[in-house]
C-alpha cells in the first residue's frame, strides 16, 4: 500500500475470521508485512489460514490466551465484532494482554454508527458522544471506546480508534447481504434512497488501519474514515441491482414517517449493524443455491408487500450529512484508494464469482 512505513515488527489481527480482519490480513501480507492472524477457534482460519501464516487461538476474554497470542508482536489491529456484550468486555483483558506483551500500539476498530446513523450536520471527532442512543450496538461501541481510553490511562499501549461508515465490498454483509434481499424480493429504500450513504470501500478500510498502525503522534486519537465520493444509498444499491439483473425502480419505497420509532428485540439483533459485521463466509453451497437462477432476469415480485424497515435502516436511509474524514488526512495522511466505481465494480464481480446470478457475468 502506497504511503505506508513497514512496522518494526509483526503486526497481530485479532478477529482474523471475520470480513474486515480477514482483508486486513491479506493485505498486509500481500504488501510484504509480517502478520500474526488471531482468531477463537480453528474453524475460523478457513480464509487466513490459505496464507500458511503463524496463526494462533485466542478468545477476546482469556487474557493469558490473548497475552501468549500477542507475544512478539508490535502492533495489534483489533477488529473483533459480536454483541454488545463481547464488543464491551472484551476491550479490558485484550488490552491489558497486549501491554503484559509488550505491544506498542492498538488500532481498534470502532464505527461511525458512535456518532449515530443519522448524524447532525458539523458532526466529526469533536462532537460529544452518547450512550444513551436508541440503537444497542451505537452504545456498546462507544462504550467500548470509552472502556479502552480508560484503560489506556494506566497502561503503556498506544491506541488509535478508527471510525468508519458503511464498509461495503467483498464478503461484506452490505454486498452479499443486499443481494440476498434483492433476490428474496425483500429490498425496499426509504424515501427513495435519496439519503447520504456514509460508505468506505473495504480496501480503504485497510489502507487507513496501515497508516494508524505506523503515523506518529495519534495516541488516543479518533478518527472518521470514508470514500472520497458522496454518494446516496439509491447510489450504493444501483450497481448491486443492475449486476443481478433487477430493476432498482420495482424496489418498494417506504415514508420514513411510517416506520416506527420503537426498536423490537427480533430487529435489534436480524437488524442490527452488529449483525452485518458478523461475517457472511463464501459457502461452497452458495453457488448450487443460485445456479438454477444464473439466467433469469430477476425482478421484484408485482403487488409484493413492503419489507420490514427497521429504525435503524429509516436512519440511515434519512441521512443528511456526509461524514469528514479530515483529521485522518491531516494526521495519517489517509486518502481513499479504491473509487466508489471501482469498489462497485469489485463487488459485483465478487458477488459473481461467488455465485450469484449476476446478469450477463462479471465486466471484470
Amino acid at each position: 500500500m502506497e504511503g505506508c512505513d513497514v512496522t518494526s515488527g509483526p503486526i497481530a489481527v485479532l478477529g482474523a475470521g471475520g470480513f474486515i480482519g480477514n482483508r486486513v490480513v491479506e493485505m498486509l501480507h500481500l504488501d510484504g508485512a509480517p502478520v500474526i492472524p488471531i482468531v477463537r477457534q480453528p474453524s475460523s482460519l478457513v480464509l487466513p489460514g490459505r496464507f500458511d501464516l503463524p496463526a494462533r487461538i485466542a478468545n477476546a476474554f482469556d487474557e493469558n490466551a490473548l497475552t501468549e497470542a500477542f507475544a512478539g508482536c508490535d502492533t495489534a489491529v483489533i477488529a473483533i465484532a459480536g454483541d454488545p456484550r463481547t464488543l464491551v468486555g472484551s476491550v479490558t483483558p485484550v488490552y491489558r494482554a497486549a501491554d503484559s506483551a509488550g505491544v506498542r500500539r492498538l488500532v481498534h476498530l470502532s464505527t461511525a454508527s458512535v456518532h449515530g446513523q443519522a448524524p447532525l450536520t458539523g458532526t466529526d471527532e469533536t462532537t460529544p458522544l452518547s450512550d444513551r442512543q436508541q440503537i444497542p450496538y451505537n452504545n456498546a461501541k462507544v462504550r467500548a471506546e470509552r472502556q479502552l481510553l480508560r484503560c489506556g490511562e494506566s497502561g503503556s499501549v498506544e491506541t488509535v480508534l478508527l471510525r468508519p461508515g458503511i464498509v461495503y465490498g467483498p464478503r461484506s454483509n452490505w454486498t452479499g447481504g443486499l443481494a440476498d434481499e434483492m433476490l428474496a424480493g425483500a429490498a425496499s429504500l426509504v424515501e427513495g434512497g435519496r439519503g447520504i450513504c456514509n460508505g468506505i470501500y473495504v480496501d480503504n478500510v485497510v489502507h487507513a488501519i496501515r497508516l494508524a498502525l505506523t503515523a506518529p503522534g495519534v495516541d488516543r486519537q479518533a478518527y472518521l474514515i470514508g470514500d472520497a465520493e458522496t454518494i446516496t444509498w439509491r447510489d450504493l444499491y444501483g450497481p448491486i441491482a443492475a449486476g443481478l439483473g433487477i430493476d432498482l425502480d420495482l424496489l418498494p419505497t417506504t415514508s420514513a414517517s411510517a416506520v416506527s420509532r420503537r426498536v423490537p428485540m427480533v430487529d435489534r439483533v436480524r437488524g442490527s449493524a452488529a449483525f452485518r459485521l458478523v461475517p457472511a463466509p463464501v459457502r461452497a453451497g452458495m453457488k448450487a443455491a443460485y445456479r438454477t437462477h444464473r439466467d433469469a432476469r430477476q425482478k421484484v415480485p408485482s403487488g409484493s408487500a413492503v419489507p420490514t424497515v427497521t429504525l435503524e435502516k429509516a436512519l440511515l436511509h434519512t441521512c443528511a450529512y456526509k461524514l469528514p474524514w479530515s483529521k485522518a488526512r491531516q494526521d495519517l495522511g489517509y486518502q481513499p484508494l479504491v473509487s466508489f466505481a471501482d469498489g462497485c465494480r469489485r463487488s459485483v464481480a465478487w458477488l459473481d464469482f461467488a455465485g450469484y446470478p449476476v446478469h450477463g457475468g462479471s465486466a471484470a
